[in-house]
């Protein structure tokens, strides 16, 4: 198929997103033919449109010479603004397409069918490790994002280990030997099936309500969307054997949790929480994150571990692997691209002015 026969083939069909079921198969086979990611199974975008979404949301399913070469969930962020749809908890937006189609050409011909008069198209949260950033062009603008981070799995743990910081490395053994001293044994387990995952969610909230997060009122807890969200998300990946939910003790002690989703490619960790009344001079986190990484290099079964949240200093201990997510802006005509860029430079002035962070706003 030539470059000119695929554009001119191109038809986007648009249903609503409760339709999604009836598509779920179809949603995989081009997740596999395309990105290939678990953050884009049908299993967590089922549960975010159970749980997150605010029910205007849209399916969107491209087609090139009959055969499926798009899809994407939309939705309507502010009036002439349609986005990827995606949920906090997400860290992909939740769209995907085939390499060899142009992404300007794809999103025009979506412009088109969308409803009413779209004007900007926002494709948020894309993986350079997945796809590249697309070349920008008179009404495509492309936006750096954050910076996160991975670890590959190659090689012995001893190896892995050893190229770590002396310090993380010196710290976490001094940990080890003060528990050893209260005679407090640490221990991993590990829960795969779908009958622990409801378990395990209220594990975590009870974990996440104990600190800061419960008292902000974002914990996850169970009966609420966003712990129904991870309920009904882990036990579909439970289904096909891709959930993993790491516990850590000290001794009767739950300290620290892990809730994973995996594929052939990777384990991403999706939540960590861990017991903030453990005393300051011990970090459950960091000593489950040890006993998982070195779980993972003896298993030799994935190539990569993923964490996709915003990069941190604690990030920096354990990979020198980090990269920049990116947005993609696709704009109807030219000229708002540039008001948009004229607009982006006010606010990072003034964001500066103010002595915070700059960062690229999404147009939402």
């Amino acid at each position: 198929m030539s470059t000119a026969t695929s554009q001119s083939s191109l038809q986007w069909q648009i249903l609503p997103a409760a339709q999604f079921p009836a598509y779920a198969a179809a949603w995989q086979a081009c997740n596999q033919a395309t990105l290939a990611t678990p953050l884009l199974a049908p299993e967590l975008v089922q549960a975010a449109l159970d749980h997150l979404a605010s029910g205007k949301e849209l399916l969107a399913i491209c087609r090139a010479d009959g055969a499926v070469a798009a899809m994407a969930v939309l939705t309507p962020t502010r009036h002439g603004v349609w986005a990827s749809f995606q949920p906090s908890q997400a860290p992909l937006g939740f769209w995907m397409h085939r390499a060899d189609l142009p992404l300007d050409r794809l999103c025009a011909r979506l412009q088109e069918s969308l409803p009413g008069l779209p004007l900007v198209l926002s494709l948020t949260q894309r993986d350079p490790m997945l796809e590249s950033p697309p070349p920008p062009t008179a009404g495509l603008a492309v936006d750096d994002y954050i910076q996160t981070s991975g670890i590959s799995l190659a090689g012995s743990f001893e190896e892995y280990w050893q190229a770590r910081g002396k310090n993380l490395r010196s710290n976490l053994k001094k940990q080890r030997s003060r528990l050893q001293r209260e005679g407090l044994d640490t221990r991993l387990e590990e829960s795969r099936r779908e009958a622990d995952m409801a378990a395990a969610v209220a594990d975590f909230g009870r974990l996440e309500m104990a600190g800061w997060k419960g008292e902000r009122g974002t914990a996850v807890c169970a009966g609420t969307p966003q712990g129904s969200f991870y309920r009904a998300m882990l036990e579909g990946f439970a289904r096909r054997d891709r959930a993993r939910v790491f516990r850590y003790w000290f001794g009767t002690q739950l300290v620290a949790m892990d809730l994973c989703i995996e594929s052939d490619d990777m384990l991403v960790v999706l939540k960590t929480a861990y017991d903030e009344t453990v005393p300051a001079a011990l970090s459950p986190s960091l000593l489950m994150r040890e006993d998982c990484m070195r779980l993972l290099f003896e298993e030799q079964r994935l190539p990569r571990l993923e964490f996709y949240g915003r990069l941190m200093e604690w990030h920096t201990r354990w990979t020198n692997e980090i990269r920049t997510m990116y947005h993609v802006s696709f704009y109807r005509w030219p000229g708002l691209q540039r008001l948009h860029a004229l607009a982006k430079q006010r606010h990072l002035l003034l964001e500066r002015l103010r002595g915070r962070p700059a960062t690229t706003p999404v147009m939402e």
